[in-house]
């Protein structure tokens, strides 16, 4: 499948998730020599998209904009699904978002029933999946600083999204790639980074305030090693550098990986894996 448009988004559970989620757009640049592959056409916080920071009307607004998209790619960085160990023995991808459901709005709670099922298997409080050991993600999915966007991510944006036809949302989804006018994949800037050999810390402040030296160093490293594969205006530029957390950059990483990991990886063999379609994968 070729996109048109390739979105990504880096995602905030908070009561505020508007004003920390942001959304990069970046598209294919005319084949020149010397340039990099990609543009970023766009670089928005989901707050100044929708006109508020209020979690349930932004995550519904994000939804729109998802099923309103053609020939586009996403790469979300939340995770789309929960370790096989502590969910139900043989349950399906689409099991887990009965358990969610079932805590209702006690995301915290979630977080530590998964805790306690994974001490009951005799294992390590926090088990990570075979994609998190791979692309050594910083975190599992239901760690105490991931659980609020693994919660909301996958309850309020997966949910209504995962039954409409034309939308697939992989690994989970792929019989239904040939009729999809958007795909949805898991992203994580973190592993991004790593990927591309470049620093992967020292670059967010979320305090806020003035970019301290270190940060600016990192982030303009960052910037530079970007250069090979995206072309950041100067507008662009200069937001990515104001925005004190960091998201405004996630959100291009994210875009970024999901763009490079959709040309390189092996779908076929993602499909029939034994785990990636149970408990998901990064595309990175």
């Amino acid at each position: 499948m070729r996109f048109s448009t390739i979105y990504g988004v880096d995602f905030s559970g908070a009561r505020l998730a508007g004003r920390n989620t942001w959304v990069a757009r970046i598209e294919r640049g005319r084949r020149v020599a010397g340039q990099p592959p990609y543009k970023l056409a766009e670089l928005s916080s989901l707050e100044d998209l929708c006109g508020t920071a209020e979690r349930a009307a932004s995550l519904a607004h994000l939804v729109a904009l998802i099923a309103r998209s053609d020939r586009a790619l996403w790469a979300l960085d939340f995770p789309f699904g929960l370790p096989v160990e502590v969910v139900e023995e043989g349950a399906r991808w689409s099991h887990q978002f009965d358990f969610l459901r079932a805590w209702g709005e006690d995301n915290y709670g979630v977080g530590l029933e998964c805790i306690a099922r994974a001490e009951r298997l005799g294992r390590e409080k926090h088990i990570r999946r075979l994609t998190d050991i791979e692309e050594r993600a910083p975190f599992d999915p239901y760690h105490y600083r991931i659980i609020y966007q693994t919660f909301y991510g996958m309850r309020d944006v997966l949910n209504h999204l995962r039954r409409r036809r034309e939308t697939a949302i992989l690994p989970f989804q792929y019989r239904r790639l040939a009729g999809a006018r958007r795909v949805l994949v898991e992203a994580c800037p973190a592993s991004t980074l790593k990927r591309l050999a470049l620093p992967h810390q020292n670059y967010k402040q979320p305090e806020g305030g003035a970019l301290t030296r270190k940060r600016l160093r990192t982030r303009r490293a960052i910037l530079a090693g970007l250069s090979a594969h995206v072309l950041v205006g100067d507008t662009q530029r200069r937001r990515i550098m104001r925005n004190g957390g960091g998201d405004a950059l996630d959100a291009v990483l994210a875009a970024l990986g999901g763009a490079l990991s959709w040309r390189s990886s092996d779908h076929a063999f993602i499909a029939r894996h034994h785990r990636y379609p149970r408990e998901g994968r990064l595309y990175v």
